[in-house]
């Protein structure tokens, strides 16, 4: 959870590039410039240890996307520049650390001062953050499955060196296996359009999540912490279709609880409608309800790295 701290107030809250557009100096005047935009591809990154957190923050590209570059604060150091397609990969020690990305930032420099939000990091995690193109220096964090999709075929920034002094290089540790599994369940067959209650579930997602719960048992040596994430199709409201999500994924966690999971292992959040699967859907609403139908899901995501 970020949290959004002024100077009067806190307030918590919830690839390849065709072309590139190249930054003013005037944008990368808190940072030494280097010899060229963009490096590497990116590649899946590897666990770090619990001694530090890593960040992935990226900014995707096409439509929607303002022109110029993106100051990426770590703790309210410049960091770098984001410019649609790019990436950077960082870590820091665990524990409270400020971070945002700020478009258009010259020559208020928000991260540094007056926009600046917060995040308790949790040793050994990845966090993979999103840059937003709304005006919100906020961080959009990003479920790991999703994010590295849109992080195919980016590049690292690096044409401007980090002057946060907090950031470190990262200490990855090998990989033995996948660091988890993923299990979607269709919306559509747990529930009714827009219902997401204990009592409202269907008898065949009831014999989906008993049939779940034995794959999971069969397939997992641990299920020391799993993962519900409830993703809702973008008809209604942003907070409307967040609040739906959550209260599925809690649904679905409870069923899983009944199943004999340990509760201390099994969290629920919502993506609400920030995940979609679906693209163009047009006409009525019974059409668009139709064509959404993929967005509508339950993700139980299993982590096997432990």
């Amino acid at each position: 959870m970020f949290k959004r701290i002024t100077v009067l107030n806190v307030v918590v809250l919830g690839v390849a590039l065709a072309s590139a557009q190249f930054a003013t100096a005037e944008e990368f005047k808190p940072g030494t410039v280097s010899g060229k935009v963009f490096g590497t591809q990116y590649t899946p990154v590897a666990p770090v240890a619990d001694r530090q957190v890593q960040v992935v923050y990226y900014r995707a590209s096409g439509m929607g996307t303002q022109q110029g570059a993106a100051h990426v604060y770590v703790d309210r150091e410049f960091h770098t520049g984001l410019l649609p397609g790019g990436y950077s990969a960082f870590c820091v020690t665990p524990g409270n650390h400020s971070l945002g990305a700020y478009v258009k930032d010259a020559p208020q420099y928000k991260g540094k001062s007056t926009d600046v939000f917060s995040a308790n990091l949790e040793g050994g995690k990845t966090y993979f953050l999103k840059v937003r193109e709304d005006g919100f220096g906020a961080p959009q964090a990003i479920a790991r499955v999703d994010a590295e999709r849109e992080l195919a075929g980016m590049r690292m920034q690096v044409q401007a060196l980090s002057r946060a002094s907090t950031v470190q290089a990262c200490d990855y540790q090998p990989i033995s296996m996948a660091q988890y599994k993923d299990y979607a369940l269709s919306g559509d067959v747990l529930f009714a359009f827009g219902k997401s209650g204990y009592q409202d579930i269907t008898f065949k997602g009831r014999e989906a999540i008993r049939q779940l719960i034995t794959q999971l048992k069969q397939e997992n040596a641990n299920l020391d912490r799993v993962e519900v994430v409830g993703h809702t199709d973008p008809i209604g409201s942003a907070a409307s279709n967040h609040l739906l999500g959550l209260k599925r994924a809690q649904t679905v966690r409870r069923m899983l609880l009944d199943g004999g999971l340990p509760a201390s292992s099994v969290t629920a959040s919502s993506a609400g409608s920030d995940q979609p699967v679906s693209d163009g859907c047009y006409g009525s609403r019974a059409e668009q309800i139709a064509c959404y139908a993929a967005d509508r899901r339950v993700v139980v995501r299993v982590d096997t790295q432990r």
